[in-house]
């Protein structure tokens, strides 16, 4: 059996096994409605989208699987939010711990959220959250559902704990046929799941540093500020563009009442930060939102958190190298601090490798496929990203396309991870300096 050299490679083995274990539970007939077990592609590409707290299914969740089937999925959901937040944290530690005397000191101040490196602090830390906030969705959804829906008060609470840790993990696993649909224009339901989303999708280190530090601002770290304010801005704006471009569209937003078009509104600017839910037909959105749908899957969510895509980070920060590069600056300062060359390398690569992670994959897929670009990117980045938003063509895909979209999860999930502590930790020191060379760009 191969040695383990990479602390990563852990993370890629632990994730897999889960996989593995998933896929073995959902093959049993007892998971399954019907007659016999489900298939292999099925089974396997529900457990990796579980796992890795994707969302996209081939097979309707609530009439498919059983409740052992469902519980497998749950429990599947549950470990994986679990571990990538805590697994994204040890990272980060680990990172710390590993660099040079001048660099571990710059990164203790920007890190300090995750306090002296204590591994069973993260690990507590990380599950007193999953538990606070899974809890009091699921109580405010299950009181809803009970009162407002006539619910049965024990099959409420399923619902409610089901959608809470779904909510909380960024699954979109949804145990309605029509996702939330038909809780469209319900602010207890929707807002309350939007809560849980935006709070598991922020990063654990935030959230931290949050519970340390929330009066005094001035005194966040940098990827606090950078987080919190560029969470702000796409959420804001996510809004404005879901509303400017479903206003009038007869088929989503058009028959709403200007409450229940906000509330949507704003519902569909959060979810794609890799939450996965829908309360409109997203096949009958028009391409202009999907494309704006497209570029907020891929931006994702915060790190250390159960969201996916490139994170806000690396996106504000290429902004910043692009700011400082047009106004012609020598170097590139964020909130009064200097981002050092090697961060902006690996934001450059971690986008530059994401997007030919999605482009790659488009291209076969359409070659398999007779659907268009617009509905084939859509799906591509929504499993990159590990979002679960989707126009309605993944169960209509191929045998070959289900497999080529199960990888894709777990790369998207796995590999920004991955990927960035691998560059991280791979700082050697060099005694000389090549001449400097200048080819003409543009």
């Amino acid at each position: 059996m191969p040695q383990l050299r990479h602390p990563a490679q852990y993370v890629v083995v632990g994730f897999a096994a889960a996989v593995t274990a998933g896929t073995v539970l959902l093959l049993l007939p007892i998971s399954r409605t019907g007659p016999g077990g489900a298939s292999l592609v099925e089974a396997l590409f529900t457990a990796t989208s579980a796992v890795c707290v994707t969302g996209l299914v081939v097979v309707d969740t609530p009439t498919y699987w059983t409740g052992f089937g469902q519980t497998v999925i749950l429990a599947l959901i549950q470990i994986g939010g679990f571990g990538i937040m805590t697994m994204a944290s040890l990272m980060i530690l680990l990172i710390t711990r590993r660099m040079g005397l001048r660099s571990r000191l710059t990164a203790a101040a920007e890190t300090k959220n995750l306090g002296i490196g204590d591994v069973r602090s993260v690990l507590v830390g990380v599950a007193r959250v999953s538990i606070v906030v899974e809890l009091a969705t699921a109580a405010v959804l299950t009181t809803r559902l009970a009162t407002g829906y006539d619910e049965p008060v024990g099959r409420a609470a399923y619902l409610g704990v089901f959608h809470a840790v779904s909510a909380f993990n960024n699954a979109g696993f949804a145990l309605y046929g029509d996702s939330l649909m038909q809780f469209t224009t319900d602010p207890w339901i929707c807002l309350p799941i939007v809560a849980a989303v935006i709070v598991g999708g922020i990063g654990f280190p935030v959230l931290l540093e949050l519970r340390r530090q929330l009066r005094r601002p001035r005194r966040w770290s940098m990827h606090t500020k950078l987080t919190l304010s560029m969470t702000g801005v796409l959420l804001v704006g996510g809004t404005m563009f879901m509303l400017a471009s479903e206003w009038r569209n007869t088929e989503t937003l058009q028959p709403l009442s200007l409450p229940g078009k906000l509330l949507a509104g704003f519902f569909h600017a959060v979810m794609p930060r890799t939450a996965g839910f829908n309360s409109l037909d997203v096949a009958e959105m028009n391409e202009a939102t999907w494309l704006g749908t497209d570029v907020l899957m891929f931006i994702g969510g915060g790190s250390a958190g159960t969201a996916g895509g490139i994170k806000v980070t690396t996106f504000v920060l290429l902004l910043f190298v692009i700011y400082a590069e047009v106004r012609g600056e020598p170097s590139v300062n964020v909130f009064d601090r200097k981002v050092s060359d090697r961060v902006q390398r690996q934001a450059v690569t971690v986008a530059l490798l994401s997007v030919a992670g999605v482009v790659g994959p488009t291209l076969l897929l359409l070659e398999l496929t007779d659907f268009r670009l617009d509905e084939v990117f859509f799906e591509v980045v929504s499993a990159f990203a590990t979002v679960g938003l989707s126009t309605g063509i993944t169960a209509d895909l191929p045998a070959l396309g289900k497999i080529v979209l199960t990888i894709l999860m777990f790369v998207g999930r796995l590999g920004p991870i991955t990927l960035a502590s691998a560059l991280a930790l791979r700082e050697h020191g060099r005694l000389y300096e090549l001449p400097e060379g200048r080819p003409i760009i543009g």
